[in-house]
């Protein structure tokens, strides 16, 4: 295959799924590595993808959004490894903050009986999954509701969030950088998440390894206002490590 040819199907693919990777393109078409990485540097240079960590996404997709029951579907297993993981990060007892999230979702699916927690969230599904656990006093902030993200947003979540103290609040993201920061594609979405990540003592955010590098319209805060990011062995240890030179502890679940 000529290089137009495989630069013709890596848009293709990226197009359809939203996202490429060198790594998974070299195998597909049994290429070097750095073959890849000369692609998407055309076609970046065309102005038909956009290079991120690791791999590229379609141009102007910077406010690309799936819909909830894609992100739930997408790295289900690693999401699942993420979530237990963070069970450990819950206190015994106070108050923590859910932010909108599929992988927040997950870890609120699976919040142990035993459990006695204050919960506040702007989550429709997080609320509804939390609804009828016999330990959680749970409050559920209101706004204008996202269909998208089924998120509460606007005025009457931020003011709820700036009148709250918690402990912990578990954050989700679309996209984290070092360079990058915080990113989602709604800047409604982002506002109540910097709220949300403003009202706790302490931020864990859950985010799988894909999304390390992406780069998203609406930054609601840099890596550093992370105490403890916990992804999946995706990341590698170099950017595990990096990420904890620069002050955020990282669990590779």
């Amino acid at each position: 295959m000529y290089a137009p040819e495989r630069q013709q199907e890596i848009l293709r693919l990226a197009r359809d799924g939203g996202r490429v990777d060198v790594v998974s393109l070299a195998e597909e078409f049994q290429v070097t590595a750095e073959t890849i990485r000369r692609d998407l540097k055309a076609l970046d240079r065309a102005g038909l993808l956009r290079r991120v960590h690791g791999g590229a996404i379609p141009a102007g997709r910077l406010d690309f959004e799936p819909d909830l029951a894609e992100r739930e579907s997408t790295a289900a297993g690693e999401k699942e490894r993420i979530a237990k993981a963070a069970l450990a990060e819950l206190p015994a007892e106070g108050t923590v903050v859910l932010d909108a999230g599929s992988t927040v979702a997950g870890l609120a699916a699976v919040f142990p009986p035993e459990a006695r927690l204050t919960v506040v969230t702007h989550s429709l599904p997080i609320a509804a999954r939390l609804a009828d656990h016999p330990g959680i006093q749970l409050h559920l902030v209101g706004g204008r509701v996202r269909h998208r993200t089924r998120a509460a947003v606007d005025a009457w979540a931020l003011r709820a969030y700036g009148e709250i103290r918690a402990d912990v609040t578990v954050v989700a993201a679309n996209g984290f950088s070092a360079e990058h920061g915080l990113t989602t594609p709604d800047l409604a979405e982002a506002a109540v998440k910097r709220a949300a990540v403003a009202a706790a003592r302490r931020v864990v955010l859950l985010a799988d390894s894909s999304k390390h590098g992406q780069e998203h319209f609406a930054r609601f805060g840099a890596l550093s206002d992370v105490d403890l990011l916990i992804t999946d062995s995706g990341l590698s240890p170099d950017d595990a490590a990096a990420i904890e030179r620069a002050g955020t502890e990282v669990v590779r679940a």
